[in-house]
């Protein structure tokens, strides 16, 4: 399961209240009260701290005070708004991560509670990074936990990662420093060095870590946290930070505790970043983590930057000026479905890219599906149905009549409903590219960009950077160049 349905609760309960104020013939104050109380109370179940809940309760109530509203606000749109920042607010520390560069050596620490799936996300975090074009390569530095080694290479096997470590020497400050020297003398730009976890917060623990530390000179040191602990986590970051320099957290066991909210509320407290979020056992079960797109996804909006990002790392660099030039033209056949699901069957788990996606067309219909095996299911049986197409089918579906729509059901083995409901989803999405046609980055001037801007939902156009990151992303698709 992905996080946000660990959270789907949370999120149904704060949408239902927006809805319901929504819904609404009078918007007073009374109302908007009634809202603020069942989103607090909603925290609250999810185990966010009490002084976090109150202090968003105070925020909402002090911008949606009824009685210094203008007249001329659209209430309903305004508390969707505030409800949505203030959300955002809570899960912000309010400063960026160090992110790996390129051309250089980069090397990162992980440090964490041992059962916190620590060893683990170091295989899926190095996973993430060889799939963006990096060299990534792991050391296991754990010489406390039996069995820690074994562990470490069959999932840096499993995953292709080259690796470092020993069954006979003890010393983890020596491993380290072996490892790193190893992996910059051979080349590979993103080193990870695994340390030690204990099973609670102890002197000894801590006093490795700086050793490790000391000799590797991590660009960036990742607390690894277990989500279930709750708001608990504030006293775990707290004690980190206090003894190493931690720049980042990764909150793992995202996938199986309703208690989610309450840790993501209490890291961002201490003013540490959160990089990613663990959502499963699966090496592509690591989603990078960002508070607007998080809150947006939460409340069933979509996250769109996720989207593109993702097919950023899985369409060719080729066929991305091809792409984006069809997009532009308003274009869009069955062909192009095609390939559009072939990448998504590319970007990890279904219910991640599902997550990413409005609850609007395809998503509803898979989401309706189930997002696991169902889900993936659907489209391979789609794209089952389009291999029996002819190419002119492919590029032409206004070709198909009743005849050729029954031959195309009884080659692929499938109904004649599913290839329907097929060519259904295919004119959902015909209609939005359609709605770019003609536009041409950078040469329609302001005008072209403001309509531009009035096709993409208010909260879409945020998680963008504005108007300023729409013409930067709409510009990188342009061509001249450039990469999608």
């Amino acid at each position: 399961r992905s996080a946000t349905m660990v959270l789907a609760e949370l999120g149904s309960k704060i949408t239902t209240a927006l809805k319901k104020l929504g819904q609404q013939t009078i918007i007073d104050q009374a109302a908007i009260d009634e809202m603020i109380k069942t989103i607090c109370n909603a925290l609250m179940s999810s185990d966010v701290n009490l002084k976090t809940v109150m202090k968003l309760r105070m925020a909402i109530k002090t911008q949606l005070n009824i009685a210094q509203m203008g007249k001329g606000i659209d209430r309903r749109r305004f508390a969707k708004k505030v409800v949505f920042e203030e959300l955002v607010k809570m899960l912000d520390p309010g400063k960026k991560a160090w992110a790996p560069q390129r051309n250089k050596t980069n090397i990162v620490m992980f440090v964490g509670l041992q059962g916190s799936g620590k060893t683990t996300t170091v295989t899926k975090l190095a996973t993430h990074y060889k799939r963006k074009g990096f060299r990534p390569a792991m050391i296991c530095a754990d010489t406390f936990r039996a069995g820690a080694f074994d562990q470490f290479s069959q999932n840096a096997t499993l995953g292709k990662i080259p690796f470092y470590g020993s069954h006979l020497e003890k010393d983890p400050v020596k491993i380290a420093q072996e490892g790193v020297e190893k992996f910059k003398a051979a080349g590979y730009d993103l080193i990870i060095v695994d340390t030690s976890g204990r099973h609670k917060q102890e002197a000894a623990l801590f006093e490795e870590m700086q050793q490790v530390g000391a000799v590797v000179n991590p660009d960036l040191v990742i607390f690894v946290m277990d989500a279930s602990i709750g708001q608990a986590a504030v006293d775990q970051a707290t004690a980190f930070a206090n003894s190493i320099e931690v720049g980042a957290v990764i909150m793992t066991k995202m996938d199986g505790h309703a208690k989610g909210g309450g840790a993501l509320s209490a890291v961002a407290a201490t003013k540490s970043p959160i990089i990613f979020i663990g959502t499963g056992e699966g090496m592509h079960d690591l989603q990078a983590f960002n508070p607007t797109s998080f809150v947006s996804r939460l409340l069933g909006m979509g996250d769109m930057m996720g989207v593109i990002n993702m097919i950023k790392d899985v369409v060719p660099a080729d066929k991305q000026p091809e792409m984006a030039k069809r997009l532009q033209e308003g274009k869009f056949s069955l062909r192009d479905m095609y390939d559009q699901f072939e990448s998504m069957q590319k970007m990890g788990p279904l219910s991640q890219v599902l997550d990413m996606l409005p609850d609007s067309g395809l998503s509803s219909l898979l989401k309706s599906n189930g997002a696991g095996e169902a889900g993936t299911q659907k489209i391979k049986n789609f794209m089952v149905i389009m291999d029996s197409m002819t190419d002119t089918e492919l590029d032409v579906p206004k070709a198909l009549n009743p005849s050729r729509i029954a031959r195309i059901a009884h080659g692929s083995g499938r109904s004649i409903k599913e290839v329907n409901e097929l060519l259904q989803q295919h004119k959902q999405f015909e209609k939005v590219v359609g709605r770019m046609k003609n536009f041409r980055p950078g040469r329609g001037g302001a005008n072209q960009m403001s309509q531009l801007q009035n096709m993409v939902p208010p909260h879409l156009l945020k998680q963008m950077g504005g108007a300023g990151g729409l013409s930067k992303l709409m510009s990188s698709m342009g061509g001249g160049g450039k990469k999608f």
